[in-house]
């Protein structure tokens, strides 16, 4: 019950019983006021009978003094006084307003009338003694008859008194004990109004206001300083405390939430730092490797209990290839072909298991759905590469949902800084390779050369270096036309790169000039590496246009290192050699003068 339904309760309660406390009070007071109308009654009664019998006396001793004495006097007081008397029905009518019944008047007209006689008898003994006959005066006022009939008036007047004080008697008791009665009841009353009182204070304010107000408080105190550890008190009663405790409830609730949606906020604002972070490291990136290292350091943090793999496609092979993991996966191959993956197939993300049932991926080796997401990485409609994560069994769906944002974001951003490396890889090789036959040109010539001197004259590791020209170029450009040169020039760059494609680098440094680098390969294996390149072009028959070009043959000039000096010199020893070999005839292999000024040729 609501508080201000028992306070309204209460103060009606108290009204009512405050108001028959008032009622018997003043039944009370109106009983003692019968009583003392009783007792006034019988005093007016007791003044009214007094009268009487004295007229009667008095006249009686008027009557006689005026027989007895003959004084004039007498006489006159006693016929004022009878003059002053009233009649019978006028004293009875007096008394009847006064309150008195019909038996106690009829009782009070009998002492009345035997008066009456004795007025009469009076009367008759004045006159005797007027008349000188003072013996019959005498015998009728102090006669035995005389006297029976003052004691009939007496009697009669006293058991009128009799009746009233009867009645009045019970009257009286009869008012004193109702208004006992209503004073009783009355105080009754006052106790239950007191009693009321004090109850509504002890358990309507302490107990079902002030002590759980306290206890409130207290709650509301340490909500405001944040304690939301703080549990409001359960309150069953349907009340104004219930709905304060409902709402301090809710609003402890309100301040949980937020509390909660404020860590959320700042880890999401640390998560998009940190991947702010890797993203700044991903574009300062040289290198796939480089790439591959911020990706083994970001990714555990990102998320910290999936455990995954970075996979990038091998274009020669068709292949995704394990690139780095992390947190030990326990699912997915080291390689597989892109068709493996459903993600892949796709191009978006792929998780088996979750709300949506789906075909686990063909590259997990394992028959049963297990908790995984694959997320593409694509440049330009092409797949990439791949991230792969195992999902943590004992996480809630929030924690899976929010966590798989940071891991789209993060699979965008490698995606991006991926695709990034491999276009400027692109670039550099578009820029750094020969558009006709493919090898690298002079620009990326001229910084591996500076690499592999610096790294023999370091390491005092062996270098040698092949100057290559193609045998009477021009003839093939006059006699067949440009796209025939073109052809030579391809099918020789083809010979010489398939033949150093373990071990050394070859080079088209302009026209029909090519240049080979052999790190590693001494005087003698360097010339047996010329030798097959020789006779492979040798080898060579090319057709345009139906029509045979003819033999393909080339010059070339040898130098290595340590044999001719210093490795700074080997591509100026080498070209001499050339120069040399073409000068002797041409289709040759010409080593370069040894510095005792020996030469060898082949």
């Amino acid at each position: 019950m609501r508080l201000s339904t028992i306070t309204n309760w209460a103060y009606g309660a108290t009204v009512a019983l405050t108001l028959f406390s008032g009622a018997t009070m003043l039944m009370a007071s109106s009983a003692e006021e019968r009583e003392r109308a009783a007792v006034a009654q019988r005093a007016t009664f007791d003044q009214a009978t007094a009268t009487l019998e004295e007229d009667v006396y008095r006249l009686t001793e008027q009557a006689r003094g005026f027989v007895i004495s003959g004084d004039p006097s007498h006489l006159i007081a006693y016929r004022r006084e009878k003059e002053a008397l009233r009649s019978v029905e006028q004293r009875i009518a007096h008394l009847r307003d006064a309150g008195a019944n019909e038996s106690e008047l009829a009782a009070l007209r009998q002492a009345m009338h035997w008066s009456d006689a004795l007025t009469d008898e009076q009367d008759a003994a004045i006159r005797a003694a007027q008349a000188k006959d003072d013996k019959t005066a005498r015998t009728i006022l102090f006669g035995d008859e005389y006297g029976r009939e003052l004691d009939r008036v007496a009697a009669q007047v006293g058991k009128f008194q009799y009746m009233l004080d009867q009645r009045t008697d019970h009257a009286v008791a009869r008012a004193t004990d109702t208004a006992r009665q209503w004073r009783t009841m009355s105080e009754i009353m006052l106790g239950m109004t007191a009693l009321l009182f004090l109850c509504v204070l002890y358990f309507v304010l302490k107990q079902r206001i002030l002590r759980p107000v306290v206890r409130l408080s207290d709650v509301v105190t340490r909500l405001a300083a944040q304690d939301y550890d703080a549990i409001p008190p359960d309150s069953a009663h349907v009340d104004e405390i219930g709905d304060m405790a409902q709402a301090i409830r809710i609003f402890r609730e309100n301040g949980l939430e937020r509390q909660r949606l404020e860590q959320e906020r700042d880890a999401d604002r640390m998560m998009r730092d940190l991947i702010s972070r890797l993203t700044q490291r991903l574009q300062g990136c040289d290198s796939v490797s480089d790439l591959v290292d911020v990706v083994r350091r970001f990714a555990p943090e990102i998320a910290p209990d999936f455990p995954g793999r970075l996979y990038i496609h091998d274009a020669r092979r068709n292949a995704m290839t394990q690139a780095c993991d992390w947190l030990s996966p326990a699912q997915s191959r080291i390689e597989f072909p892109p068709s493996a993956c459903w993600a892949l197939r796709r191009g978006q993300t792929h998780r088996p298991t979750g709300d949506m049932v789906d075909i686990p991926c063909e590259h997990l080796g394992v028959s049963e759905s297990v908790s995984t997401i694959c997320i593409p990485l694509a440049a330009q409609s092409e797949s990439i590469g791949m991230l792969y994560y195992e999902e943590p069994t004992d996480s809630n769906a929030d924690h899976l949902e929010r966590t798989g944002k940071y891991l789209e974001m993060l699979a965008e951003n490698v995606g991006l800084a991926l695709a990034n490396l491999r276009l400027r890889d692109t670039l550099r090789e578009m820029a750094m390779a020969d558009a006709l036959t493919g090898l690298p040109n002079r620009r990326q010539f001229d910084t591996m050369l500076q690499t592999l001197v610096h790294d023999a004259d370091r390491h005092g590791t062996p270098l040698a270096c092949l100057m290559v020209d193609i045998d009477h170029f021009k003839r093939f450009n006059d006699n067949y036309g440009h796209d025939a040169g073109d052809a030579v020039l391809r099918a020789v760059g083809a010979v010489l790169g398939d033949s150093l494609r373990e071990h050394g680098h070859a080079f088209r440094l302009g026209g029909e000039e090519f240049v080979i680098l052999m790190p590693g390969f001494n005087l003698d294996q360097a010339l047996g590496r010329a030798m097959q390149i020789q006779r492979r072009i040798q080898e060579l028959r090319l057709g345009h246009h139906g029509k045979e070009l003819g033999p393909i043959t080339a010059s070339f000039g040898l130098s290595a290192f340590p044999d001719h000096g210093r490795p700074d010199r080997l591509l100026q020893t080498a070209d001499a050699a050339l120069l040399r070999a073409k000068s002797e005839g041409r289709d040759r292999i010409l080593v370069a003068t040894v510095r005792d000024g020996a030469s060898a040729a082949a």
